[in-house]
């Protein structure tokens, strides 16, 4: 059993910068791909970025957002620079047991509680 706990979201300006963190308990953390997802009010869940040794980013936050991996720390985080308001959401950190840069939530086994960021114009 994996546990994830999100922290670092809050409330940014548009054009400002969050770093988001995800820390997992468990001693497999480097055989996972970690993902980030986010969920806007009335809206389904999408996928932001997935992270094995390469990483991979939804079109709509390429360029903007980063996402990086400490396995010594259990840690994933999510980089995200040049914000919008409509990048307005609750971010969920994923694990997935398969290694892949998996994009669809059912392809993750773990889910962490959710974090909220809000950009303001």
């Amino acid at each position: 059993q994996v546990q994830l706990v999100e922290s670092g979201g809050g409330l940014v300006q548009a054009g400002g910068s969050l770093r988001l963190s995800c820390a997992a308990s468990g001693r497999a953390f480097t055989t996972y791909t970690m993902g980030w997802f986010r969920q806007a009010p009335g809206k389904e869940r999408e996928f932001v970025a997935s992270i094995t040794w390469t990483q991979l980013y939804a079109d709509s936050v390429k360029g903007r957002f980063t996402i990086s991996r400490d396995n010594a720390k259990n840690t994933v985080y999510l980089q995200m620079n040049s914000l919008k308001p409509e990048d307005t959401a609750v971010y969920y950190c994923a694990a997935a047991r398969r290694l892949g840069l998996w994009r669809r939530d059912n392809d993750y086994d773990y889910w962490g509680q959710g974090t909220q960021v809000t950009v303001s114009s």
